[in-house]
């Protein structure tokens, strides 16, 4: 499991544009989005940096919490 923060995200719309990019590169990725806390887990064989560069297309900055 891989926890990131993630700034920008206000609304459902910002949850589902992530959660969909993220699947799009892995059908099995389990992705979990608290957008009042800006945290998001996600299950899935990408890399951390694979998935701050789908969050950053999407127009959101995404920094992985160790």
């Amino acid at each position: 499991m891989q926890v990131f923060e993630v700034k920008g995200m206000s609304c459902g719309h910002c949850v589902r544009a992530i959660s969909k990019a993220i699947q799009q590169l892995d059908d099995n990725a389990q992705v979990d989005i608290d957008s009042g806390a800006g945290k998001m887990t996600v299950v899935s064989e990408l890399p951390a940096s694979e998935i701050i560069k789908v969050v950053f297309g999407e127009g959101y900055d995404a920094y992985e919490v160790k």
